[in-house]
């Protein structure tokens, strides 16, 4: 229902941005129906009554004086049991329906929503009549898919006391399944809620990013972690592993949940995620991974203006998983496709550009993005229970030939705490993950996590193996001059044991079936085994051999192909006795 009296109506249409008359009981942000076909639109600035619309589908064929019409409400996403399998646009339009209705092409004007109301499901209460709920209360559950238990919460926003609940059975999505009395009055209270994607989700307490997300892959738990709740940015220029690295973070990383945001990327780069992901499976349970995932498809050929929505769209659904006591991470591919559509629509509002044509408010659009990560707690209202939730941002970043110094990864670099830069160098040398060692950093810190459950020293491990790093990118540059023949012996050997640590730690094979993941125990034993090389190495220079007979010891062998021979439910083992081999062979 329309909160205008007077007809609006377009003036001026300039590509996606429309300008309309008529407009005066309509808010900013406000959620709009453009033109004859219904086309989606928001309020971006609001004058008098002239209005300044972003339409989030082609606006080819609009003319002036085709109405508009205000929802009375911001642009939202709607959140329920559904979600999950599911492959959406960038403003939560499911591609799979728009398909059945238009096909491959898809039309404009449909309207389908993200959940279908009338889907039934097997609905568990958790409350009685008479508890006190607020928003976020738990009222109860329904088995969403076989890996997800869907917690059915209050909407923010409501408290009161409970006065009816529905029963346990089967129940229809948008039917009430309990009766809130607010001091507004009695609120419904269905399996469906709506949430404005612009604004985050509430929460009871932000707490430190003090646990690593675990995510199967060397160089990042091991070098680069990020905590749960953290922020993570992989900048790379094309061709350097940025989709392959964001797969892998899905496929291995301990969360529940996983939003994958397709952001003004090229449509065979997408297509191939949508044709992957459903035929990849989790391997944890071994049922398909998308029981746990949700993808949003908005390609670079697609209304630029639903591009800068998706990123919003994918972290509200991603937070009301979270709330519900979840571990999500976000991949978005890329922010830079985001960004550069804020600049597109900046131009056509005839903004004030900053540098390189972005507009002046790009970083605290980009801070709005990262900062709604966060490791948080729930409490349930009159000392319930309390949950504990994460979302974790991974943005990719890709920046013009591989400039790390452009805009768009300066502002990100202000917002993340973890940043895995992609060198063209490593990818034309076929090592991947392609993350280098030296741009790249972490400021979390998990240490405690890891000397609580780790056997082997996390910290001094890391320690060494980065001092190991930096001494051979000293050395390289004498090499390059005199040859690495002309080095002490000893300074031969740190060149040998930082290469093990390239080779043989850093370097993993996506596309191995032994290698694709790695339990931290394992990475920590294979560090250690590394470590003893280079501490037996140096002792056994001491005592008078001869630096190309240490080089040649067959266990050296045995280390590259580690990763490989040694499978995760035997690592500690074989690796002990791998570390005993080394220590015996420089000994002898």
């Amino acid at each position: 229902m329309s909160l205008q009296e007077d007809i609006a109506v377009v003036t001026r249409v300039n590509g996606p941005v429309v300008t309309a008359s008529g407009m005066g009981r309509a808010c900013l942000g406000d959620q709009v129906e453009v033109g004859n076909e219904k086309l989606t639109g928001e309020i971006i600035t609001l004058e008098h009554d002239v209005a300044t619309i972003q339409v989030y589908e082609d606006t080819i064929g609009l003319k002036p004086g085709e109405p508009v019409v205000s929802r009375g409400e911001p642009l939202s996403a709607v959140l329920g049991p559904g979600l999950l399998k599911g492959i959406y646009d960038g403003i939560q339009r499911p591609l799979e329906k728009l398909r059945e209705q238009s096909g491959v092409f898809l039309g404009r004007g449909l309207n389908v929503p993200a959940i279908d109301p009338d889907s039934t499901w097997d609905y568990e209460p958790a409350l009685k009549p008479g508890a006190r709920v607020a928003g976020n209360t738990i009222l109860g559950r329904v088995q969403e898919t076989a890996l997800v238990k869907h917690a059915i919460m209050v909407p923010p926003g409501i408290e009161g006391e409970l006065v009816w609940a529905a029963e346990a059975g089967n129940r229809r999505a948008g039917d009430p399944v309990a009766r809130v009395a607010t001091p507004a009055g009695e609120r419904e209270v269905t399996m469906i809620q709506r949430w404005p994607i612009r604004r985050p989700r509430p929460v009871s307490r932000r707490l430190p990013p003090r646990v690593p997300m675990l995510t199967g892959q060397r160089v990042i738990d091991f070098f680069f972690p990020v905590a749960r709740g953290g922020a993570a940015a992989i900048p790379g220029g094309f061709g350097t592993g940025k989709t392959v690295t964001q797969h892998q973070l899905a496929k291995w990383s301990d969360v529940d949940i996983i939003v994958y945001i397709g952001c003004g990327e090229r449509g065979n780069e997408m297509t191939q995620v949508l044709e992957e992901f459903p035929a990849l499976k989790d391997p944890r349970s071994g049922r398909p991974l998308m029981e746990r995932t949700l993808l949003i498809a908005n390609t670079s050929n697609m209304p630029v203006t639903a591009r800068e929505a998706s990123i919003y769209t994918g972290i509200t659904m991603a937070e009301y998983y979270r709330d519900m006591g979840l571990h999500v991470a976000v991949m978005a591919d890329s922010t830079s496709r985001w960004a550069e559509a804020l600049r597109e629509i900046s131009g056509r509002l005839e903004q004030m550009p900053a540098e390189e044509g972005y507009p002046a408010y790009l970083a605290s659009r980009v801070g709005e993005v990262y900062e709604r990560a966060g490791r948080v707690e729930v409490v349930e209202p009159a000392g319930g229970a309390v949950r504990e939730g994460s979302l974790t941002m991974v943005g990719a970043v890709s920046p013009p030939g591989g400039d790390f110094s452009e805009p768009v990864v300066t502002h990100t670099k202000r917002f993340v705490r973890a940043f895995w830069g992609l060198d063209r160098d490593l990818a034309s040398a076929r090592h991947f993950p392609s993350i280098h060692w030296n741009t790249s950093y972490s400021e979390y810190d998990v240490s405690a996590w890891y000397a609580e459950r780790a056997e082997l020293p996390w910290s001094e491990l890391r320690r060494r193996a980065t001092d190991l790093l930096k001494e051979d990118d000293r050395l390289q540059n004498i090499v390059k001059l005199i040859g690495p023949d002309a080095l002490p012996d000893r300074q031969r050997v740190v060149l040998e044991t930082a290469r093990m640590i390239k080779e043989a730690f850093l370097q993993q094979g996506a596309f191995s079936a032994v290698d694709s993941y790695c339990p931290i125990e394992k990475q920590l034993g294979m560090m250690d085994v590394i470590l003893s090389f280079h501490d037996g190495a140096q002792k056994a220079l001491a005592s008078g051999r001869p630096v190309f007979e240490i080089m040649s010891a067959p266990v050296v062998e045995r280390i590259f192909r580690m990763k490989e021979e040694v499978g995760a439910d035997q690592a500690a083992d074989r690796l002990a006795q791998l570390k005993k081999q080394v220590s015996d062979s420089l000994a002898d």
